[in-house]
């Protein structure tokens, strides 16, 4: 069963003010600070049976608070335990201070940590919170551990991960786990701190649903619990014209692979019928490898003027190998004043470089109809100051993008995030690292297609899409390449 705490994604920021909902209405800090730690404790536990010593590094505040409770805990069950604390501990406030008062151990300055054989580090210092660059003290105990190769588990995030970014303030650990509390931060899912955090367990210290529901953005994790709800009807009277039509742009006959990569993936994805829109010159080609897919010729306008007098043709696909920037601004034109449905990548988002603002004029008006799927490159060449926004995440320069150009933006990359134009985003988490090959981005363009033919709103095709897409990746396994993956396209997921 779907819990809102499996999906949901919480800025530093919205959990500042769900901590201080939670204390305002009645909830106890410090019973809320207790559940942490010993949930922190317990994963150490868990997950270090045979560590001969803990050694708890103690930030400054609340995290450090975490810290201290974990550390009692520890103790309390057998285990040798060594706290270091960064900063004066009797400078605590509130519930950190408390919970620094219920430690009866020493407490050594953090600049004192020596690592040894066998430690298991705990790291309190920083949590999600962080958004300055570490001290330098904090920054000279992770060389150390590093150098000494010790495990570490990370409380909230590790230390150095900024959490509303997943970028590096000047140094991080790298944790084998992290306990972190009620949801996942942007950190955890956003690289470098997706691939710093290791493990992430979401831990309920019990702050009600309706409090994060109260001030929670619009941000989850992309599953199928999100975006069920607009899956194509399959019913008894169901026709291949009731499943869509997805057309597929192919470029010249030196260049027709990755068309017809994007129209298999269409195919297989539940498209009931897929035509190439072929060059005349790339036509015998085309004919020698396509079976299920149809194949239309198609060289300029007048061709898809004709071709759009047919309303069941909603939807299209342009960019895979397509490579004629002109032709492609000229087609998508067309296509945006004849009200069609359009997922534009590669070459086609590359066609608008020069003149984003008449791409995004073109759909300005009404529902979204424009799927992007951009790399980090791509998406500089339609948003070149989002891009160069240091200061940015990239969920929120997916964000910014998408309400822009009034289109669905899939920023693509081993934490691809899914945008809507009002702001709702989701960020993958499913794709293996091996999805990363030559072509894997036709073939989710193509399934984005037979989404939108289908008649799913853009958002949650393209929501829907990047999931399929890496369950292919899983399928096919390693060392898959591009033609492996439509075959390995899943059916829609069941309850």
């Amino acid at each position: 069963m779907h819990r809102q705490i499996d999906t949901l994604i919480i800025t530093p920021e919205d959990m500042g003010r769900i901590d201080r909902a939670a204390a305002a209405s009645g909830l106890s800090g410090y019973g809320l600070m207790e559940r942490a730690g010993q949930a922190v404790a317990a994963a150490a536990l868990r997950r270090f049976p045979g560590a001969r010593r803990f050694a708890v590094l103690c930030g400054p505040g609340n995290n450090g608070g975490d810290g201290y409770v974990a550390a009692r805990a520890l103790q309390a069950a057998g285990a040798d335990v060594a706290l270091y604390a960064l900063g004066d501990p009797l400078s605590l406030k509130g519930d950190a201070a408390t919970a620094r008062g219920s430690f009866e151990g020493d407490v050594a300055p953090l600049s004192d940590y020596a690592p040894r054989a066998g430690d298991v580090v705990i790291d309190a210092l920083f949590g999600a919170g962080l958004a300055r660059d570490l001290p330098e003290e904090a920054a000279r105990v992770i060389a150390a551990v590093r150098g000494n190769a010790l495990p570490v588990l990370a409380v909230d995030l590790p230390s150095g991960v900024d959490g509303r970014t997943g970028k590096v303030r000047g140094a991080a650990f790298e944790a084998v786990a992290t306990v972190t509390f009620m949801c996942r931060k942007p950190g955890h899912l956003l690289l470098p701190g997706k691939a710093l955090a290791g493990a992430v367990e979401v831990f309920d210290i019990g702050i009600p649903a309706r409090i994060l529901a109260g001030h929670a953005g619009h941000m989850r994790v992309n599953a199928p619990a999100v975006w069920r709800v607009a899956l194509p009807a399959q019913t008894g009277e169901t026709h291949k014209y009731m499943r869509g039509h997805l057309a597929v742009f192919c470029g010249p006959a030196t260049a027709t692979g990755a068309a017809r990569l994007s129209a298999a993936a269409g195919l297989r994805a539940g498209a009931g019928l897929v035509t190439l829109l072929s060059p005349t010159d790339a036509l015998s080609a085309n004919a020698a490898h396509l079976t299920g897919v149809m194949l239309k010729c198609v060289d300029g306008e007048a061709d898809l003027a004709a071709l759009l007098e047919d309303e069941r043709l909603k939807t299209f696909v342009l960019g895979p190998g397509f490579g004629h920037a002109d032709k492609a601004r000229r087609h998508v034109r067309l296509l945006a004043e004849k009200g069609r449905h359009l997922v534009l990548d590669a070459d086609g988002i590359s066609a608008f470089r020069d003149d984003a603002d008449m791409l995004f004029r073109l759909f300005a008006d009404g529902p979204a109809r424009l799927v992007l799927t951009p790399h980090d490159g791509e998406f500089a060449r339609l948003f070149p100051d989002l891009a160069g926004d240091k200061a940015l995440s990239k969920i929120e320069r997916a964000q910014q993008s998408a309400a822009r150009a009034n289109a669905a933006v899939i920023l693509k990359g081993a934490d691809t995030v899914i945008a809507a134009p009002d702001g709702r985003v989701l960020v993958n988490e499913n794709a293996p690292p091996w999805l990363a090959t030559a072509g894997s981005g036709d073939v989710l363009a193509g399934i984005v297609g037979a989404h939108l033919a289908q008649g799913m709103p853009a958002f949650e095709a393209a929501a829907g899409a990047v999931w399929r897409h890496g369950e292919a990746g899983r399928i096919a396994g390693e060392g898959l390449t591009a033609e492996d993956l439509p075959r390995a396209i899943p059916p829609w997921p069941q309850e």
